[in-house]
């Protein structure tokens, strides 16, 4: 069967109706953009690049309010004292492999020097997730190039998902893995219709965990149908979620958002394993900051107690997020030999089906 996306199967997750591409792109001004390495000689690599610009070209020098939450912090994710001392994100978010960090982070302190803003800061947010099963760590495959590449590719719309990107070589729920995005509308009681979108790099999980739509899925395809990558430790992995709104929410705000992206996880089977890194990071574009800015800001803030729409949005939008990193991934050979394999989506819909007999699925926990 040809990859798809989770609502093109006929399963849909959660209440909340999606924006019009179910894509963190969905938040007015949101881009998104990939560098995908895929090669064999000299090394093999299966890795990449994955960007996301908040207020797309111009992210350097209009800020927004944004925070993070670590859920189990063996992970890394650059500029996180920053963003907890000032409440700003000052550039893209970049997301990429354990050993790409360096180079990303490098990358993006000199990008902004070399196209003309001046008034850019040297503080980089980088996340990773490791790829080291699938993608030869033995040669540094990400260079300033893709960076760079990744950053021209930006663009809103559809965004690619599963092996793309910093997804490229990720395994999630022990079968292939990688990029994926949702969103989901929120309707405020003042009238105004906001957007929530997520886009997560997954590379967690074990298969017994798995559930889709609160249905126990991954327990329901063994070895037999669907071989296990080789021998993994079930702990090592992790998942970068970042979420976006045009929402006008202050840094405080969007930490509360980036602590609900657990919920997401945790619906998909996601449980924090020892050495997994699982690091959130929200934004919200409500508020405009260009710098230099010499008067003081007019800020917009939505009201805490209309707050609740929104931990609903982030948890449906992350939930399905990773799900369709799953079903939009491919089956992918890589270094020594190793493979990692892509979720069946025809026995995905039989078990869909046979848990809840009702069409289109819908939730059950």
């Amino acid at each position: 069967m040809t990859r798809s996306r989770l609502r093109d199967l006929g399963i849909t997750i959660g209440t909340l109706p999606p924006g019009p591409h179910n894509a963190i792109t969905d938040v007015p001004g949101v881009l998104v953009g990939h560098a995908t390495i895929v090669r064999d000689e000299p090394t093999v690599a299966r890795t990449g690049v994955t960007v996301i610009a908040p207020h797309g070209g111009q992210s350097w020098e209009d800020h927004v309010f944004a925070a993070a939450h670590s859920f189990n912090g063996f992970g890394e994710m650059t500029g996180l004292l920053w963003l907890a001392e000032s409440g700003l994100l000052s550039s893209p978010v970049v997301l990429t492999s354990t050993l790409a960090v360096g180079t990303a982070y490098e990358a993006m302190q000199r990008y902004p020097f070399e196209h003309g803003f001046v008034h850019a800061t040297g503080l980089p947010v980088v996340g990773e997730t490791y790829d080291g099963y699938l993608n030869d760590l033995s040669t540094p495959h990400v260079t300033r190039a893709h960076i760079h590449q990744a950053i021209a590719a930006l663009a809103d719309g559809p965004v690619p998902e599963g092996n793309v990107g910093g997804g490229t070589g990720m395994i999630c729920h022990e079968f292939k893995g990688g990029i994926g995005t949702s969103s989901r509308l929120v309707a405020c009681e003042n009238g105004t219709t906001y957007v929530v979108g997520a886009l997560v790099q997954a590379n967690y999980g074990a298969r017994a965990d798995l559930c889709v739509a609160g249905v126990p899925v991954g327990r329901e395809i063994g070895p037999d149908q669907v071989p296990q990558p080789g021998p993994r430790p079930l702990d090592m992995g992790s998942i970068v979620i970042v979420v976006g709104t045009d929402a006008p929410l202050l840094p405080l705000q969007c930490r509360r958002l980036a602590q609900r992206a657990t919920l997401g996880l945790a619906r998909a089977g996601g449980v924090g394993h020892n050495r997994s890194g699982d690091i959130f990071l929200a934004f919200a574009t409500g508020n405009h900051l260009p710098v230099p800015m010499d008067d003081p800001y007019p800020l917009h803030m939505l009201p805490h107690g209309q707050m609740n729409p929104f931990f609903g949005a982030v948890a449906e939008a992350v939930e399905e997020s990773i799900i369709n990193a799953l079903t939009a991934a491919e089956t992918t050979t890589g270094a020594h030999g190793r493979m990692a394999h892509a979720l069946p989506l025809d026995t995905l819909q039989t078990i869909m089906r046979r848990w809840t007999p009702e069409s289109p699925c819908t939730p059950c926990y």
